[in-house]
């Protein structure tokens, strides 16, 4: 394969792992060729990373996007809400695009994307990384072979984690909807896609309820102040203090998030937890999403899907695949899968080890992150695998996470057909 340019909208955290990725381990077939982000700590450090000159960095998507086309694929990995703009703007150009998820937060948005790309005929390869994981692709296959029978029942548990639950959704960018989209959309639109794309059938009704029930204002403390570096009565029994969490502790990922900056200075650490939302106690935000929900979904010839999303874990993925000649146990943040069988009574163990790149926050999904860039260089090369999808199929499976949320604001069962 001849090396592919690439342009990257949106240097965050997405942006950044996905460009280091191509960089550092697939050199040879990617070559990174402009910029555009409006934090100059990250624009700097794409520049600096990918040789790039200043007049290819840009502080917007609009002046990167009005040049003639320049490179074979655009990352965009901008805010939810920023991801119509550029993406459109891409696909006129003729960009094929690697697009972080969700593909934007309204079905409008989304169906117009899917439209433009297939119009153009350009592919969008949505950032559904768990498709690209050793753990769900072994599902994948235990499903396919047909070991286990006909799949009638999943239990799919997505932790969040109480702690990433804090930083991103409570202090952080997604923590309010106004500002990004609605939790089971950001969060879990993955999960919706991997559980039709386990199933292999198409999900027609969707139940849901969920609310924003414990970081909130009643809940603080007595004598909590507005900000945990202020001095609060609590914080040696509290998980969510923001000066153990950004100063003593000193992770990179949270530190970075809460600075905007690539190698944060515990000074400026300090300046953000004074000034930014990441400073705040974490019962008096101004976060909107929820905090845990449920959503029962019917896909077709009558399979049945109980999904949990909730802060209240320390994180991870647990399913329990239930099918007509056996069942699957399986935890993403452990290396095994078990298979029983219904006629021998034994339990055959699957070795996986879904944790080699770490399936917590801080790290990569699971080997997601890198098995997608990986799917993304064979696909320029004309060739696909069973984990891509078009996004004519991710918007499909984008409409359960909307209709989910539609049904946890009107209680209603929603029907897919009528949603649409």
């Amino acid at each position: 394969m001849s090396t592919k340019k690439v342009i990257v909208i949106g240097c965050g955290g997405r942006g950044k792992t996905y460009s280091d990725i191509m960089h550092d381990q697939f050199g040879e077939d990617f070559e990174i060729v402009a910029v555009a982000e409006p934090v100059a700590a990250r624009r700097n450090y794409m520049k600096e990373k990918h040789g790039l000159s200043e007049d290819m960095c840009f502080e917007s998507w609009e002046p990167l996007l009005a040049l003639p086309k320049l490179a074979d694929v655009a990352v965009i990995a901008t805010m939810d809400r920023d991801h119509y703009g550029p993406a459109m703007a891409a696909i006129e150009k003729g960009y094929d695009l690697l697009l972080e998820k969700p593909i934007a937060p309204t079905p409008k948005e989304c169906r117009e994307i899917q439209r433009a790309a297939e119009e153009k005929g350009v592919f969008v390869l949505v950032c559904h990384v768990l498709r690209f994981t050793k753990f769900f692709i072994a599902l994948k296959n235990i499903i396919d072979s047909g070991e286990i029978g006909r799949v009638m029942n999943i239990q799919h548990i997505e932790g969040v984690g109480n702690v990433h639950q804090s930083h991103s959704f409570v202090r952080g960018n997604w923590g309010n909807s106004d500002e990004s989209s609605c939790m089971i959309l950001q969060k879990t639109c993955h999960d919706m896609d991997i559980l039709a794309w386990l199933i292999g059938k198409e999900c027609t009704e969707v139940h849901s309820f969920g609310s924003l029930s414990y970081f909130t204002r009643e809940n603080a403390p007595e004598g909590a102040p507005e900000r945990c570096i202020e001095g609060c009565p609590h914080s040696d029994t509290c998980p969510y203090n923001a000066v153990k969490l950004y100063v003593e502790d000193k992770g990179d990922w949270f530190r970075c998030a809460a600075t905007k900056e690539i190698h944060p200075t515990d000074e400026q650490v300090i300046e953000a937890m004074w000034n930014t939302q990441y400073g705040k106690c974490v019962y008096k935000c101004n976060n909107n999403v929820v905090d845990h929900q449920t959503v029962n979904m019917k896909f077709g010839d009558d399979v049945y899907v109980d999904f949990t999303m909730s802060a209240f874990t320390k994180g991870g993925r647990v399913l329990r695949i239930m099918g007509t000649k056996g069942e699957i146990s399986a935890a993403m943040d452990g290396n095994k899968i078990e298979v029983f069988d219904f006629i021998t009574r034994k339990t055959r163990t699957h070795d996986c080890d879904a944790t080699a790149a770490g399936e917590m926050i801080t790290g990569g999904h699971g080997g997601g992150d890198d098995g997608i860039i990986f799917a993304l260089r064979n696909l320029l090369d004309g060739v696909s695998s069973k984990s891509v999808c078009s996004v004519r199929e991710s918007c499909d499976n984008h409409m359960i996470s909307f209709a989910a949320e539609e049904s946890r604001l009107t209680g209603k069962v929603i029907k897919l057909s009528d949603f649409e």
